[in-house]
Order: structure tokens, then C-alpha cells, then sequence
């Protein structure tokens, strides 16, 4: 079995501290394909397409369908397309279709203090700091804080209109 991108240099910023298995295009296809609605008629992720080529992906996973919670994310797999506001892009797009498509009250995301790009995006899409876990994560044997961010509807319906 070929494994698709070998570096896969995402995995270095997108949870490091997870160890996930390195797996094919293929079947990656296969497991995202099972199921992938978070509720009826919204997926719970999209692929991101750029200048005619799969970059990445924006995510939407239920934390408590109690009180609706919801968490997103972004990944830029390519990362020839790093740092050229595609990801900032996409994720303003995702979470205007996610607040104009449900009832959510808020979304949130989680990361690691060492990936600083995932946490500008967030802040200039107007996410706020809600919770830093000290030394929560390693990466590269180095303790890194958790952290999770978070919009109200009201917050981005207010920016909307501006």
C-alpha cells in the first residue's frame, strides 16, 4: 500500500499530540464516506478544493448534542497552499454556512499553543479564548498548553453585518 504524501507535513500542526495511523487517499475515501452528516442536510465536513486541487478540509463534530455543542476545524494538507489565506477562506465560508444552516448557538475549536497559524485564523474570524489547559499536550516531547476557542451566533452575526 502507497501512503499518500509521505511527510504529511499537516500532521505536524493538526494534533500532533494524537497519534493517528498514516492511511491512503483511498482509504480515507472510504471512512469519510460511511457517514457524513452531523445533522440532517449538513455535512459534517467538505473537502477544499484550490486552483483545481484537493488542499484540504473544514470539520464539524458534535462535543454534546445535550446543549448543542459543536467543534470545527480546518486542515490544509498542501502545504504549498499554507499561509496564503486559503485556510482563512474556507473557515470564515464553513462557519457562515454552519451558523446559516442549523441552529447552533456557537462553534468552537480546539488546538495546541504551538500551532499559531490555526490560532490567528481563529481570532481574526473573531473567536475568543475560552479555555487554556496548561502543559495538556506534547509534541516532539515538549509540553505544549491546550486551547479552546470559541464564537456566539450573536458575536458573528454582529461582524456579519459590519
Amino acid at each position: 500500500m502507497k501512503i499518500e504524501e509521505e511527510k504529511q507535513e499537516a500532521k505536524k500542526w493538526n494534533g500532533p499530540y494524537i497519534n493517528e495511523i498514516k492511511i491512503s487517499k483511498e482509504e480515507y475515501r472510504n471512512n469519510w464516506l460511511n457517514d457524513n452528516t452531523i445533522i440532517s442536510n449538513v455535512p459534517d465536513a467538505l473537502i477544499i478544493y484550490a486552483k483545481g486541487k484537493l488542499i484540504g478540509y473544514v470539520t464539524v463534530y458534535w462535543i454534546d448534542k445535550n446543549s448543542n455543542w459543536v467543534e470545527t476545524g480546518i486542515v490544509i494538507y498542501d502545504k504549498n497552499f499554507w499561509n496564503g489565506g486559503y485556510g482563512s477562506e474556507a473557515y470564515k465560508l464553513w462557519i457562515d454556512f454552519l451558523f446559516n444552516s442549523t441552529e447552533f448557538i456557537r462553534l468552537g475549536m480546539s488546538t495546541w499553543s504551538g500551532n499559531i497559524r490555526m490560532i490567528k485564523i481563529a481570532e481574526k474570524l473573531g473567536m475568543k479564548e475560552e479555555a487554556r489547559i496548561r502543559k495538556a499536550r506534547v509534541v516532539n516531547g515538549e509540553y505544549f498548553d491546550a486551547i479552546k476557542m470559541g464564537i456566539l451566533r450573536e458575536e458573528w452575526e454582529k461582524r456579519s453585518n459590519k
